[in-house]
């Protein structure tokens, strides 16, 4: 708990009422309308600067505020603070976190705020910025799924070749328990097959599926081949078809 600011009057008060009246700590806080415990830290800080009541009297207030309380402190440095409007912009950028952005900042400004605080300026910054919709997600109603804006890459090891794959992000709404896996494209077959996967892994299967935005696969999913004017090929999947394989 932060300790009470008093002004020097009220120092000089509470000394002079213990020191010269003898009164008690309660008493004098009741007196001034102050804290018992800031009494207490008064009384004792004058006690450690040798002071008695005959010294107090005759000081100004800078000197008993020196004796009492020290010399001023120095005006502090003030560190950069995080531009949060880049920050925001950069997150953006795949690959980008706040802890490479905390790295970026460090190299411009050394003696800049160490991570935990950098963070909380974002998290400041992003509250004032507007009002926000809370999503509430109940257990096993849904699954969010994507590929992932970055590629990986898959390295032979016996012959060194780096093959770029897809990357099928899945995570549950409620906990974001998540499962991801590596394919070769984003191809139907390929998205089906992720989504089996997906719910072998979870051990069941969701209410609804929500794909952030894979036009072609909603496409298919949602506008199945006779009512889009045309039939499926032979050994294609048309949009029933695909929600049974995937379920």
């Amino acid at each position: 708990m932060a300790t009470e600011r008093l002004s020097m009057r009220q120092t000089r008060e509470i000394l002079r009422q213990k020191w010269s009246l003898g009164r008690t700590h309660r008493e004098v806080a009741q007196s001034l309308r102050i804290s018992t415990g800031a009494v207490g830290t008064t009384v004792l800080r004058a006690r450690a600067a040798g002071l008695e009541w005959a010294q107090v009297d005759t000081l100004s207030d800078e000197a008993l505020h020196a004796r009492v309380y020290g010399p001023p402190t120095p005006p502090t440095h003030h560190r950069a603070v995080p531009d949060c409007a880049y920050l925001h912009a950069e997150r953006r950028k795949p690959g980008v976190t706040l802890e490479l952005l905390h790295l970026e900042y460090l190299e411009q400004h050394p003696d800049g705020y160490r991570y935990t605080q950098f963070c909380e300026f974002y998290r400041r910054w992003a509250q004032r910025r507007g009002l926000s919709m809370r999503q509430v997600h109940r257990a096993g109603a849904k699954l969010f799924v994507d590929y992932a804006g970055k590629k990986p890459t898959i390295i032979d090891a016996t012959t060194g070749e780096v093959t770029t794959v897809e990357l099928f992000v899945a995570a549950l709404g409620a906990s974001n328990y998540t499962y991801a896996e590596a394919t070769r494209t984003q191809k139907v077959p390929d998205w089906v097959a992720s989504h089996q996967r997906a719910f072998q892994f979870l051990g069941g299967v969701t209410e609804a599926i929500v794909p952030e935005y894979v036009a072609r696969h909603i496409f298919v999913l949602m506008c199945p081949s006779r009512l889009c004017g045309r039939w499926p090929q032979p050994g294609s999947l048309g949009g029933a078809e695909l929600v049974h394989a995937a379920t």
